[in-house]
């Protein structure tokens, strides 16, 4: 590969937005880029293949424009959900929760999935338990709309019961999409189901919690959902050595109270 072709990318920052951009072009079904050979070059001008899989191989990277569009981007993903049938969950729901906030900001929430009230307006987390995560949100020394939150699934699963294996496998490339055009300093994933869809992993929470994270070169912190401390409230502490990780990390400050 000609040497105008490449970047060196021993830098960790870059290290991290290459790792997360080939990720979001292999969950589009893309395995193959192109870069136009060097004029001085064997062959001449035109175009060469290269794939991701050797560009995360070979520490070198084809000259893309880097620079996203987020809220283009996120509408793209929007529009290629459509008025989706992919799953059963389809069937039930009222409407699709894409997700909602910040389009650039460094910490976001991911849930499992819309309940009753989500699913009637459109939103994540805007019942009891969106109400306690916006307390939360708010004990960080931040607001709702400078964050982004978003669900593994986007339709409601009926009574509320936890995303099967499929329905979780068939909606989260969107949700890894999102995450990919928004590039969090920090996801917080919120309960047991989204924790271990993200990671890929079968640990109970106990486990899971009180560490760092790697997902696809973003630190990912696991706490308990709203919903769980709403029937629990005596877990708000535990809860809230997760989110001073998360603080500490983003250099947060947090205003006198907190939700414990």
């Amino acid at each position: 590969m000609a040497d105008d072709f490449k970047t060196n990318f021993a830098d960790p920052q870059l290290q991290k937005e290459l790792a997360a951009r080939l990720q979001y072009y292999r969950d589009m079904g893309i395995y193959d880029l192109y870069r136009r050979k060097s004029a001085g070059g064997a062959g001449g001008d035109g175009l060469s293949a290269v794939s991701t899989e050797e560009c995360r191989d070979s520490a070198v990277l084809p000259v893309l424009n880097t620079t996203i569009d987020v809220e283009a981007e996120l509408r793209a993903i929007r529009e290629d959900i459509g008025d989706c049938t992919r799953c059963g969950l389809h069937k039930g729901r009222k409407n699709i929760v894409f997700g909602v906030g910040n389009p650039h900001a460094e910490l976001m929430f991911v849930g499992e999935g819309p309940g009753a009230d989500e699913d009637a307006k459109g939103e994540p987390f805007v019942g009891r338990a969106g109400q306690l995560l916006n307390k939360m949100i708010e004990a960080m020394g931040v607001q709702r709309a400078d964050v982004y939150i978003a669900n593994v699934v986007k339709c409601r699963p009926p009574d509320n019961r936890t995303p099967e294996r499929d329905e979780m496998e068939t909606c989260s490339p969107f949700l890894y999409r999102q995450i990919a055009a928004i590039q969090p300093k920090v996801i917080v994933a919120l309960g047991a189901t989204a924790t271990k869809a993200l990671l890929n992993v079968n640990e109970p929470m106990s486990a899971l919690r009180g560490r760092w994270h790697a997902f696809r070169g973003t630190k990912l912190i696991a706490t308990y959902h709203p919903a769980y401390l709403l029937r629990d409230p005596r877990q708000k502490g535990e809860a809230w050595k997760d989110l001073q990780m998360a603080m500490k990390e983003l250099a947060l400050e947090p205003p006198p109270k907190n939700i414990a």
